[in-house]
């Protein structure tokens, strides 16, 4: 190998930043001969050609393979009805997938707008996705309003074996309105553990969820532990499904919903042609009352125009006899026979008799 030579410099008059910056490109250029680079040898990167850009363009645009699939609540008790719609590119990949709902969108109760219901996606069939109910959650936001300084709070996890085998965790609180002492609070928790148990062991789990839903369990739970101190709010924060039991199919089958919705919009559609149907005629009539109401316009004013007209000719056929003099009235009434005696007025009515 051979080593470059250093070009001579006059080192008095360098600094030693310059003085290293030389040494350094020397052992660069050292390190490079020893790698078999030649030391001149400057590296570039090359621009993408043609085959890399057409290789680009033909590369597969996944948001385009995606498709929007019909997402259906569970067929016990909400009658698969449509929640909300979920984007994937192929059926694997939605199952299991979690969708979450406000309790006020999906039963219209806006006392639950602080519910957060939680389902699982679990088949496809069509273009639709089935799903099941897997628990719900309590905003923290709501939980934290109610919690006070001055106040009593009992929490707990209870886990529930219901009557066809599903396995649940529930995770009741309890607020008091005033502090209370630790063996309140023990015992409080335990009426609460023991309404929420045995509750779980006589229901089934689509018992359970309408009872979590619409506060049925709430209100035992807290008639359970009111008896102990005054209590002010009592929520189940959260419901968890830990294991699935025994699925009963109860309630109408998909195919009776998708023939009640063709149904429903069919009777909507002719709702709407009917009401189409009824502003067109609507239109019409008023379109001939105003052509009537022309039309009799019409004839009103032709038979006021005649009425003057007739008026024109009868007061141009019947001449001015006030403007006459009493020898004018007198020779006109000679000459229809009558009598010339009296004042004027008098011959003016001889005259129009």
């Amino acid at each position: 190998m051979e080593v470059p030579t250093v070009l001579e410099y006059n080192a008095p008059h360098l600094s030693s930043v310059s003085a290293l910056w030389l040494s350094f490109i020397y052992w660069r250029r050292v390190a490079r001969l020893a790698n078999g680079v030649a030391p001149d040898t400057k590296v570039f990167l090359m621009a993408k050609g043609a085959k890399a850009r057409a290789a680009a363009r033909k590369q597969r645009d996944k948001w385009k393979a995606k498709r929007w699939f019909t997402v259906r609540a569970p067929r016990n008790p909400w009658s698969f009805r449509v929640i909300g719609e979920t984007l994937a590119e192929d059926t694997d990949q939605l199952i299991g997938r979690k969708f979450e709902i406000m309790q006020n969108e999906l039963d219209g109760d806006f006392s639950k707008m602080h519910v957060k219901v939680v389902f699982r996606l679990s088949e496809e069939l069509g273009g639709d996705v089935l799903t099941e109910f897997v628990g719900h959650d309590v905003l923290k936001d709501h939980i934290r309003r109610q919690v006070r300084r001055s106040r009593g709070k009992i929490d707990d996890t209870v886990d529930v074996v219901t009557e066809d085998g599903y396995y649940i965790r529930f995770k009741p609180l309890v607020i008091s309105r005033s502090r209370i002492k630790s063996s309140q609070k023990a015992e409080m928790r335990a009426r609460a553990r023991d309404a929420i148990l045995q509750m779980g062991a006589t229901s089934t789990w689509i018992q359970l969820q309408k009872a979590v839903l619409d506060g049925s369990m709430e209100s035992k739970v807290k008639e359970a532990v009111s008896t102990i101190s005054p209590v002010r709010t009592v929520m189940i924060r959260r419901s968890q499904m830990l294991q699935s039991g025994v699925t009963v199919d109860e309630g109408p089958t998909l195919d009776e919903i998708h023939s009640e919705e063709k149904a429903a919009a069919a009777a909507a559609v002719e709702e709407v042609d009917v009401l189409a149907a009824a502003e067109a005629s609507a239109e019409l009539s008023e379109i001939n009352e105003s052509t009537d109401i022309s039309e009799s316009d019409e004839e009103e004013s032709t038979e006021e125009e005649s009425g003057n007209i007739e008026e024109d000719s009868d007061s141009e056929s019947s001449p001015d006899f006030a403007s006459m003099t009493v020898a004018e009235l007198k020779l006109l009434l000679k000459e229809a026979g009558k009598p010339v005696s009296g004042k004027k007025a008098d011959l003016i009515a001889r005259l129009q008799e």
